[in-house]
């Protein structure tokens, strides 16, 4: 039999936030992935308008006013977000409740205004190549969107729901570092799809 004293540990922390979290791990191998496909949806019309005659291919370039307006949404909504996860390190529930249900309400808007951001693209994802990538890097960003968005609101019903463990907070730090991600993602595909065509006919 062993005479090594047994070490008990029974009082060490369930959870962690930042790097002691295998979340935090997870989180972000997942952010390299994600923007790696960014960057090569990205690298695609960079090539495609470097072998082009003529960009954009038959077509003026998307509407400002609704991308531009997104933009502004996604910014603004690092606010809350940043907010949220502040108070859910702080562990301070009424807090994140508060702030969750802003970032609900700005996700919101943001998918509001996509929907008239794809109705003036002034092309289409099938009237050639610049058609098509200009759909794949937008298709692509709501889809991130949309996943984060869901994540958000289940998050926001769980911090309702009466039964709140400290494993919740964590989840809403991470989630409010891949909301970072999003933000981050869209900034230059609004300036290539927004702002290239324009500035560098």
């Amino acid at each position: 039999m062993s005479s090594r004293p047994i070490l008990d540990v029974s009082r060490l922390p369930t959870y962690a936030f930042g790097h002691r979290s295998l979340m935090f791990w997870g989180t972000g191998g997942m952010i390299v992935i994600e923007a790696m496909m960014f960057v090569i949806a990205l690298v695609t019309y960079y090539y495609l308008r470097g072998i082009a005659l003529h960009w954009p291919m038959s077509a003026p370039p998307p509407e400002l006013l609704f991308g531009t307006l997104n933009t502004v949404v996604l910014l603004l909504s690092g606010i809350p977000n940043q907010l949220a996860s502040k108070a859910a390190m702080r562990e301070d529930l009424p807090r994140v409740r508060i702030w969750l249900v802003i970032c609900v309400v700005a996700g919101a808007a943001f998918h509001v205004v996509r929907v008239f951001e794809f109705l003036t693209l002034n092309t289409h994802w099938s009237a050639n190549a610049y058609g098509s990538i200009v759909y794949a890097l937008l298709v692509l960003h709501t889809v991130h969107m949309v996943t984060d968005y869901i994540d958000t609101i289940v998050l926001t019903v769980l911090m309702f729901s009466g039964h709140v463990t400290g494993r919740r907070f964590v989840d809403v730090y991470e989630n409010a570092a891949y909301w970072w991600f999003i933000i981050a993602a869209w900034l230059p595909i609004y300036f290539t799809l927004y702002l290239v065509p324009r500035w560098f006919p």
